[in-house]
């Protein structure tokens, strides 16, 4: 298509709401111009095209008959163009949200919580997409993510969901008769981390513990830390948002927090997207934290 040929879609447009009512008032009160707005479009598709489109008739206006064959060809076109929209309008209706988590957060923190927002909106369908890697939003199509970090990411909105504290916790059998309150009384237990999650060991390192004298397991994914941990093989550092929900059932026993000021779990999404059903979660994530 050569749309250098094609004159102006608003001139396009004015004209054939003008053709269409029979007059530039009702098309610039549709159109929210002015009448001279209208006016003023018509005189200049004329002039493009050569040809008289509008004639005044009594105290009103019609079109010619070259107009009254432009203004249909127009009426079809933007009714094409209206079916496309709303085609695509119903296609995002209908498709479910895209939600971006990371696995440990997804299985610790979400999914536990998920089939209470299935209850308040089985409408609300959700594609929950857990990664490591941190997705575009915009060239994946991902409608919301969970992140970790201080809230601050270019080109996106973020609202905290959850502090940023840290727990030091073990298994109760690990720990025993043994009384605990600081990092002090856990340094002769073995110690459990992800390998690619070292901030969390410069955190404790900045508490005053060397680890260069503490036995420490480094493992590939948070989630086989948890799993190790749960079989009473170490002592770890987790994020109080995923292992609140097993101190509270006894699962693990807190040692001590680890405070991260301005640091948590952020919702992050685009300020320009707002699919059917994201404020309805988001709002269910802030009222689940």
């Amino acid at each position: 298509m050569n749309w250098s040929r094609i004159p102006s879609l608003a001139a396009l447009r004015a004209f054939e709401a003008a053709a269409r009512h029979q007059s530039f008032s009702k098309a610039a009160s549709e159109l929210n111009v002015t009448h001279a707005a209208i006016a003023h479009h018509v005189r200049s598709l004329e002039a493009e095209f050569s040809e008289s489109l509008m004639v005044r008739q009594g105290r009103g206006i019609a079109t010619t008959a070259v107009g009254s064959r432009f203004a249909e060809d127009l009426q079809i076109g933007f009714a094409s163009i209206a079916d496309g929209v709303e085609n695509l309008r119903a296609l995002g209706e209908q498709r479910p949200l895209n939600i971006a988590v990371t696995p440990i957060f997804a299985a610790n923190w979400l999914m536990p919580r998920i089939g209470d927002f299935w209850a308040q909106h089985p409408e609300i369908s959700l594609n929950i997409n857990p990664g490591v890697d941190l997705v575009d939003l915009r060239k994946s199509g991902t409608d919301l993510a969970i992140r970790y970090g201080n809230g601050k990411w270019p080109a996106l909105k973020s609202q905290l969901l959850t502090d940023g504290d840290f727990l030091v916790v073990a298994h109760p059998d690990l720990i025993g008769d043994r009384k605990v309150d600081c990092l002090p009384d856990v340094l002769d237990l073995p110690w459990i981390m992800e390998r690619h999650m070292m901030e969390r060991k410069a955190l404790v390192e900045r508490e005053g513990v060397d680890f260069e004298k503490v036995k420490l397991t480094l493992l590939n994914t948070n989630a086989l830390v948890l799993s190790a941990v749960a079989a009473k093989l170490g002592v770890t550092v987790q994020p109080k948002s995923i292992v609140e929900r097993d101190i509270t059932s006894g699962d693990l026993v807190k040692i001590c927090a680890l405070n991260q000021e301005n640091l948590g779990y952020y919702i992050v999404t685009l300020p320009d997207r707002r699919p059917k059903g994201l404020r309805e979660f988001m709002k269910w994530l802030r009222t689940n934290k």
